[in-house]
C-alpha cells in the first residue's frame, strides 16, 4: 500500500490557539437551540487506512479490542472497527448522548492522536503508519465481479481507497422526539445541507487531495468497486442522505429485537425508524486538516435555519432538488469557464459567518451579563481564521 500523500506536509492545520474561538462559537450555538427548546445530535465517522511495516514484509489485520477500552477509559465516545477495504479502518461515534461540542473534542483528539496510539498498542506487530488522508493510492487490489456487491474476480488490479468524514445529524425537541422523523423537517434539514454545501466545500473538503477523491470513479474506472459520492444529492441514498423508513442500501432502518430462541437467534423484530432517522452529510474527506469543530458549527447553523423555519411553519421544500457538482478544486480557473474553486466560493458567500453573527446578537440581548466578546463578531472572526489557512483576506459580502 502506497499513499500519495502520506503525511503530507500542511500548513491549514488549525493551532490549538484557535480552538478556543470555535468551541465558544459551538456552545453559542448550541446554547441559542436549548433555549428555543431543541437539541441537537451529531456524530462523525472517519475512514482511514494502516500499513504495517514489519521485517519480512508479513501482512497483519489489527484487533482494535484493546484501543477501544482504551477510549472508553480516556472518554472518548467512540470506537475503532474494520472497515470494507484490506487495512482499511473506520472510527464510529457512539450514542452517548455527548454535546456536539464533546463530539467535536473526541474526533480531534483521534485525528491528532491516532498515530500515536496505534503504535503505543499494536508495537508487537510492527512500526504501524496510519494514514488519515482522503485517498491511499493503491490502497488494495482487486476488483468485482460484474453485477455483485461482494464477490472479486481474478482481476488483481490496484485500488484506490477514498476515506470519508461523514456527519450525522438530528434533532429531538423538548419531549425527545426526533424530529427528523416529524412534520416534513427531516426533508427541510436535508435541503439546508443541500443548499449551503457547495458554498461551504472548502469546511468539509479543506485540502486538493480531496478533490482527487471526487475524481477517482471515472478516471480510473472504478465506479462499480466504490460507491463514495462525487455530487451533492439527495433522497436516502445521495450524499446529503436523509435515513427515515430506509437507509443507504434500502435496509429497513432502526431494527430492534423483540424475540430470542435458547440459543440467542433473534425470532422476531421491531423497526423503530423514528429513534434512528438522521441526515447522514457525506461529502467530507477524511484528512489531517479536516477541522472538527468548523464542521460542527457547519451542522449547528443548518439545523438552526431549519427550527427557525419549522417554528415559522415555512418550511416548504421544493419540488425538485436538483444534483449539482461539486468544484473540482480549492483554486479558482479563470481559464476554465471561469469555475470557481472552493476558497473563492466560500470567500464570496455570507451564510456561514451572518449566521454565528446573528446568534452572537441574540444571545447577547439574551444574556444581561453576557461574556461574549462584542469587539469583532465571531462569525467574522472563525471566517477570517478558515481563509488565512490559504492566505486569503476575507471579503466582507
Amino acid at each position: 500500500m502506497t499513499s500519495k500523500y502520506n503525511q503530507e506536509q500542511s500548513s491549514i492545520r488549525c493551532s490549538t490557539s484557535q480552538i478556543p474561538v470555535f468551541q465558544q462559537a459551538i456552545c453559542l450555538l448550541q446554547d441559542y437551540l436549548e433555549h428555543l427548546g431543541y437539541q441537537a445530535q451529531i456524530h462523525f465517522e472517519l475512514e482511514g487506512c494502516y500499513r504495517i511495516l514489519t521485517a519480512n514484509g508479513q501482512h497483519k489485520k489489527l484487533n482494535f479490542t484493546m484501543i477501544n477500552q482504551f477510549f472508553r477509559s480516556i472518554g472518548i465516545d467512540g470506537e475503532i472497527v474494520n472497515e470494507y477495504w484490506q487495512n482499511q479502518w473506520e472510527y464510529v461515534s457512539l450514542f452517548n448522548g455527548q454535546s456536539p461540542l464533546k463530539e467535536a473534542m473526541n474526533l480531534h483528539r483521534v485525528i491528532t492522536s491516532l498515530p500515536q496510539w496505534f503504535n503505543q498498542f499494536f508495537q508487537k506487530d510492527g512500526l504501524v503508519e496510519t494514514l488519515i488522508n482522503p485517498v491511499v493510492w493503491s490502497g488494495d487490489r482487486g476488483k468485482l465481479a460484474f453485477g455483485s456487491q461482494n464477490i472479486f474476480s481474478h482481476d488483481t488490479r490496484a485500488v484506490h481507497i477514498p476515506n470519508a468524514v461523514q456527519l450525522n445529524v438530528s434533532v429531538l425537541n423538548n419531549q425527545g422526539e426526533n424530529l427528523i422523523a416529524k412534520d416534513d423537517f427531516g426533508e427541510y434539514l436535508q435541503y439546508c445541507f443541500l443548499r449551503t454545501s457547495l458554498e461551504c466545500s472548502l469546511l468539509y473538503l479543506p485540502v486538493e487531495a480531496a478533490f482527487d477523491r471526487l475524481a477517482l470513479k471515472t478516471r480510473y474506472g472504478l465506479a462499480q468497486e466504490l460507491c463514495s459520492p462525487i455530487d451533492i444529492s439527495g433522497g436516502h441514498q445521495g450524499s446529503v442522505a436523509l435515513y427515515k423508513k430506509f437507509g443507504k442500501h434500502n435496509q429497513l432502518m432502526g431494527e430492534e429485537p423483540l424475540l430470542y430462541d435458547k440459543n440467542s437467534n433473534i425470532l422476531a423484530v421491531h423497526h423503530n425508524w423514528q429513534k434512528t432517522a438522521r441526515i447522514e452529510h457525506r461529502l467530507g474527506a477524511a484528512s489531517i486538516d479536516y477541522n472538527p469543530f468548523i464542521n460542527v458549527i457547519y451542522g449547528l447553523l443548518n439545523i438552526i435555519d431549519a427550527v427557525n423555519a419549522y417554528e415559522k411553519k415555512q418550511h416548504v421544500i421544493p419540488n425538485e432538488v436538483i444534483a449539482t457538482a461539486l468544484p473540482p478544486s480549492l483554486y479558482s480557473d479563470v481559464g476554465k469557464n471561469g469555475t470557481l474553486g472552493a476558497i473563492d466560493l466560500f470567500n464570496m458567500s455570507s451564510w456561514f459567518s451572518d449566521g454565528i453573527n446573528l446568534v452572537q446578537e441574540k444571545q447577547t440581548g439574551l444574556k444581561a451579563n453576557s461574556e461574549l466578546d462584542c469587539s469583532m463578531m465571531i462569525g467574522d472572526k472563525i471566517k477570517q481564521i478558515i481563509l488565512n489557512n490559504y492566505q486569503v483576506n476575507f471579503v466582507k459580502a
